[in-house]
């Protein structure tokens, strides 16, 4: 494999594992600072397992780390420009979204019927 076809394959393994709701949250989570297990656990809607196997993939692709402190594990994000990508990401959608309920209105207004 040519080492840019290899880069693409790890960048479209990176993203795969970003494209998850839970690790996004997670990630939202993190950006502010470094949080354990329960700190996370109590503001989502996810079981303790599920999200364990989340932030493990998220570890194995560098996304997390840990820092352990007595018998409580903290997670980080490795770097901010991942938060920094997601940002971007999101903001693109929000764009995307205004102009398309926009277009919606303007398609309703022209057909004169209400939603």
């Amino acid at each position: 494999m040519k080492e840019e076809e290899r880069l693409y394959k790890i960048h479209a393994d990176f993203c795969q594992a970003l494209a998850n709701p839970k690790r996004l949250q997670i990630i939202n989570l993190l950006r502010n600072g470094e949080m354990s297990v329960k700190e996370m656990s109590s503001c989502m809607v996810i079981h303790k397992a599920n999200l364990s196997q989340h932030l493990s993939l998220m570890r194995q692709k560098l996304i997390v780390a840990t820092r352990r402190e007595g018998v409580n594990v903290y997670y980080h994000i490795t770097n901010p420009k991942i938060v920094q990508a997601c940002e971007t990401i999101r903001e693109a959608l929000q764009e995307q979204l205004r102009a398309d309920e926009r277009l919606v209105r303007k398609a309703i207004a022209k057909s004169g019927s209400t939603p």
